[in-house]
């Protein structure tokens, strides 16, 4: 067994593959930093685990003739629906997790740009996840009126529109 045939990988490719794990790092190190669901770990499993999906049924239906790679992308994100309803509770009134369900969906978003070949939009995209992460925060932090829950405050308006 020679070199060439140890590492090949087909139909994956390696380029992918570090995109995926520098792609969950990236998002999975704000996660993990501030103690939430979906650190490095899981988010790097997910996103690789996206690509490797599309990355086969891309595979698989140029082999085949089949006619719809695209089904396995909404097959993809529907499991992962299920997989981000699983990091939300409830408790009473209140939600909680709904930010880490929707990271995870983001995710998998970036996993589906790497398994089309777009590496480029992926690394973006994870960059915009984290800034949407972060500066969110920091701007709830800065302004009295957008802070966390702040819907709770204004319960008694809708309240009134019922009357």
């Amino acid at each position: 067994m020679d070199t060439h045939s140890l590492l090949d990988i087909t139909p994956f490719d390696w380029p992918s593959i570090f995109t995926a794990l520098l792609c969950g790092s990236i998002i999975g190190l704000e996660r993990q930093i501030r103690g939430k669901p979906a650190g490095i770990r899981t988010s790097s499993l997910i996103i690789l685990g996206t690509y490797v999906f599309i990355a086969c049924s891309i595979y698989v239906t140029q082999d085949a003739n089949m006619t719809d790679p695209s089904r396995i992308i909404g097959q993809v994100i529907t499991g992962i629906g299920f997989l981000g309803a699983g990091v939300m509770l409830s408790k009473g009134r209140s939600v909680y997790g709904v930010t880490s369900a929707a990271t995870i969906w983001a995710l998998a978003a970036v996993g589906v740009c790497i398994g089309i070949g777009q590496l480029g939009s992926a690394f973006k995209l994870s960059f915009v996840v984290v800034i949407i992460l972060f500066g969110v925060d920091c701007f709830e932090e800065y302004s009295q009126h957008l802070g966390k829950r702040v819907h709770k405050r204004f319960t008694h308006w809708r309240s009134r529109d019922n009357e």
